[in-house]
């Protein structure tokens, strides 16, 4: 059995505070922390030209994402918390697994113990569940509950961690388990005077032994506080509460295992679905966006470049096109990613604005399993998985 052995600091508080603003100064000169916005919890600084701030949570300006390359720079990855950040501790931190789906009883790592262990180092995005829910309302009429998020509770970023298959497997998990269930060490989440516990959520089987993992780095540093430090599950391709954020312990389960995050909420209620609801959700939908302030303002008789980022979690994005005058004519995007699973591509278009006058840029992306941009999402009460191609106001001068 692995238990948890003493081990030297790998990382002090002070040099992760310091390697994460030299990255800001790096990726964003300009900017001047002297105005950060105010969020319950969250420990990065959220500049208002970076952040726009939802309750808890912090939502990246996408006009923020332009020009920054495929990799979103830590300091304006979006953040979603349900209580507040922890500040842990690589030095006192363990991950406890333990359960009826392993031939013996509970058996701990500690960091060093999975830093130690074989690692991969996958690219892929993170996305809320949420993400795009404030368009059901401004742009449907629907009415739904939840964080409004726009289309900026998204980033994308290269991660380094041990798989959670050989952790399990390391741990003893036996053929007959079903569920693996992570939980997080951050505070219990109360809504309504209901306490639901710390946040987790199971994963089948299936899912933990493919291609999940215990992530320790983010962009070739170890993990911000607000991103997990010291460790963090990721479930590429699949909704960002399945990412369970500083993760504490994992409950591994010769039964289907629930929480109020596969029961009552991360599923689809409303007219368009049965009475009890969906299925748990897993896969993101395919999106769309421009690396553009909402309203910005174009010079009549001039050329620009628009460009925008597009995805799915149901596999590359094969195309994207974009319509300038409203969606009454589409044209092909040039793509500058090659297409792949997980991840994100950027495209761009010229555009030559000839008339003044308000408009609305469109753009609608299409993946390898044949999922495209609809006009209308189909609403549900909770607002998840918003799919619909995005009308994004500019004014032409």
């Amino acid at each position: 059995m692995i238990t948890p052995s003493p081990q030297s600091r790998l990382l002090s508080r002070r040099r992760l505070v310091l390697a994460a603003a030299a990255g800001a100064v790096v990726s964003l000169p300009s900017v001047s922390w002297a105005r950060p916005a105010a969020a319950p919890g969250i420990v990065k600084p959220l500049p208002p030209e970076l952040f726009t701030v939802r309750g808890t949570n912090a939502e990246t300006k996408w006009e923020a994402l332009r020009d920054t390359g495929p990799l979103t720079p830590v300091d304006r990855f979006f953040v979603r918390n349900h209580t507040s950040t922890p500040r842990l501790e690589a030095d006192t931190w363990s991950l406890r697994i333990w359960g009826d789906g392993l031939r013996g009883g509970p058996v701990s790592f500690s960091y060093r113990q999975l830093r130690a262990l074989p690692s991969v180092t996958r690219t892929a995005f993170l996305e809320c569940a949420g993400n795009g829910r404030g368009f059901y309302t401004s742009q449907q009429g629907d009415e739904v509950t939840g964080t409004p998020w726009t289309l900026g509770a998204i980033g994308a970023a290269r991660w380094r961690g041990a798989r959670l298959g050989d952790v399990l497997r390391l741990a003893g998990i036996t053929r007959e388990a079903v569920d693996v269930m992570p939980r997080g060490l951050d505070d219990p989440y109360v809504s309504g005077g209901v306490d639901h516990g710390r946040v987790r959520r199971p994963l089948p089987v299936a899912k933990a032994m493919d291609d999940v993992l215990l992530a320790y780095e983010m962009n070739g540093a170890p993990l911000p506080y607000d991103h997990g430090y010291p460790v963090r599950v990721l479930a590429p391709s699949w909704i960002g509460i399945a990412s369970v954020k500083w993760v504490g312990d994992i409950e591994v389960s010769a039964r289907s295992l629930g929480s109020p995050w596969n029961t009552e909420f991360y599923r689809l209620f409303g007219p368009a679905y049965p009475p009890g609801g969906s299925a748990p959700l897993t896969r993101q939908t395919v999106k769309s966006a421009f690396e553009l302030a909402p309203g910005a303002v174009f010079g009549a008789g001039r050329t620009y470049r628009l460009s925008g980022r597009s995805w799915s979690g149901h596999g590359a994005v094969l195309a994207v096109e974009v319509s300038t005058d409203g969606g009454a004519h589409w044209r092909p995007a040039r793509l500058h990613d090659a297409p792949r699973p997980d991840g994100w591509v950027r495209w761009s278009v010229p555009w030559r604005p000839e008339a003044p006058g308000r408009a609305a840029l469109l753009a609608r992306a299409t993946d390898a399993a044949g999922h495209r941009q609809p006009e209308r999402s189909v609403p549900n009460t909770q607002g998840y998985l918003f799919d619909a191609v995005v009308r994004h106001p500019v004014t032409v001068k």
